[in-house]
């Protein structure tokens, strides 16, 4: 049984690098321009460290700000797991 080849990089998912339109909310604090979500995901973590947002005893919490509040749908605090989903309600495809 052959295996297949194994490319020397990994090749990034088309699906993730169509750029997507974010809401009002989200656009309040990644922009308003379409982008991918990989692009929308490192600009929702430089936002939470710029701000201080990264709970000190556990690194995986979120405690959101009046933006992010808006995004996490109220939650004043969301695990980063937790985020992904709560941002995909706040983008539309370009």
């Amino acid at each position: 049984m052959a295996t297949p080849e194994k490319s020397a990089a990994k090749k990034p998912n088309p699906a993730l690098m169509k750029p997507v339109q974010p809401d009002a909310i989200l656009a309040a604090v990644v922009g308003n321009t379409p982008m991918p979500r990989s692009e929308i995901t490192k600009k929702l973590w430089d936002y939470i460290k710029a701000n201080g947002l990264q709970d000190a005893k556990k690194k995986t919490n979120i405690n959101a700000d009046d933006k992010l509040k808006a995004v996490f749908g109220g939650k004043a605090v969301v695990t980063m797991f937790e985020m992904t989903k709560l941002v995909s309600a706040h983008i539309q495809k370009a």
